[in-house]
């Protein structure tokens, strides 16, 4: 299984309503590269199946995309999930927060 495929699988165990970030999924990997697995949740071919939306960064904002509203789209996502936000923030982050 590639690394792709490894980032994948982990993303689906994500819970609806939780999220988690970069760092706590690669350390769930056993990996320090957090930017590859932001470029794996960047590349997942179905992006709503497989809830790459419910990964932020550590300080609970949602990490910047290139695509046109992109960005929006993940808030969005999340907020239909019961996260709450102030700006670009999660709202009590540390509740939502899953970890592996």
């Amino acid at each position: 299984m590639d690394f792709q495929e490894r980032v994948l699988r982990s993303l689906k165990e994500i819970p609806r309503g939780k999220v988690t970030t970069y760092k706590m999924l690669a350390k769930q990997m056993k990996t320090k590269a957090y930017r590859a697995v932001g470029t794996a949740c960047h590349n997942n071919p179905k992006p709503v199946v497989v809830p790459c939306h419910r990964v932020v960064r550590s300080d609970g904002k949602i990490a910047v995309c290139h695509e046109d509203n992109c960005h929006m789209r993940r808030i969005n996502l999340l907020r239909k999930e019961g996260i709450k936000f102030k700006g670009n923030k999660i709202v009590d982050f540390e509740k939502v927060l899953f970890r592996f």
